[in-house]
C-alpha cells in the first residue's frame, strides 16, 4: 500500500512539474507575482531549478519502477532537501519580507508550495537507507547554485533593478551578509536532509511493526 502511494506521489510530482513549467512559460507574464521572469528566464531561480530536479528524479524513479538503490535514495534526498529549502526560504524569508500573496501566484503556487510539500512527504515514505556520510552530498545543488549566483555578480556586476543579477536581493545588505545567507542556505539544505533521513527511517520502522 505504501509503495503504491509513493508511486502516485511521484506521478503527481512529474505531472505538476510539467504543469508548473507550462504556466511559467506561457502565463507568468500575466499571472506571475514576485520572483518570476519571462519564459525561460525563470530558469535562473533556484526555486524553479530545485523543482525541476525533483521532477526529473521522480521521473527516473518511475522509469526504474520504484527501485530504491542507495544512489536512488541519495538523489531522492538531494531533491527533497532542495525543494524543502525552496519552501522554507519562501515561507520564512521572502514571505515576511515581501508578503505571501504575490509568492504563490502562477507557477509559483506549484514551485513554492505544492511540489515541495509532495516531495517532502514522498521522501519520508520511501523504502531504503542512506549512510549518514552521504547526507553531505545533498547540499551540492544549493552550493553549485550559490557559486554560479555570486560568480555571475562578480563577473558581470550587480546591475540595477529590473536588470539586476542579484534577483533575490541577497546583496541588499552587502557581500558579507550575502555570504552568510548563502552559508545558512547550504547548512539548511544539509540539516534538512538529515531531518528527512531521520523521519524516513522512523516512518519505515513504525510501518514495519
Amino acid at each position: 500500500m505504501k509503495q503504491r502511494i509513493v508511486v502516485v506521489f511521484n506521478i503527481l510530482i512529474v505531472a505538476f512539474t510539467l504543469l508548473g513549467l507550462g504556466i511559467m512559460l506561457y502565463k507568468n507574464g500575466s499571472e506571475g507575482g514576485l520572483l518570476t521572469s519571462s519564459g525561460w528566464e525563470n530558469l535562473k531561480y533556484f526555486t524553479v531549478l530545485s523543482n525541476i530536479l525533483c521532477g526529473i528524479v521522480a521521473a527516473i524513479f518511475l522509469f526504474l519502477r520504484g527501485k530504491t538503490s542507495t544512489w536512488m535514495m541519495v538523489l531522492k534526498l538531494a531533491a527533497a532537501a532542495a525543494v524543502t529549502v525552496t519552501f522554507l526560504v519562501v515561507a520564512c524569508f521572502f514571505g515576511p519580507l515581501y508578503g505571501y500573496a504575490q509568492l504563490y501566484l502562477g507557477s509559483n503556487l506549484w514551485f513554492h508550495l505544492i511540489i515541495p510539500l509532495l516531495g517532502i512527504v514522498e521522501f519520508c515514505l520511501l523504502n531504503g537507507e542512506i549512510p549518514f556520510r552521504m547526507t553531505f552530498l545533498t547540499g551540492t545543488p544549493a552550493l553549485i547554485y550559490g557559486c554560479f549566483y555570486l560568480g555571475n555578480i562578480l563577473i558581470n556586476g550587480k546591475g540595477e533593478w529590473p536588470d539586476t543579477n542579484d534577483w533575490y536581493g541577497f546583496l541588499n545588505w552587502g557581500y558579507g551578509p550575502a555570504m552568510v545567507i548563502f552559508a545558512v542556505i547550504i547548512l539548511t539544505s544539509w540539516g534538512t536532509a538529515c531531518l528527512l533521513r531521520w523521519i524516513n527511517s522512523l516512518v519505515g520502522k513504525r510501518l514495519a511493526k
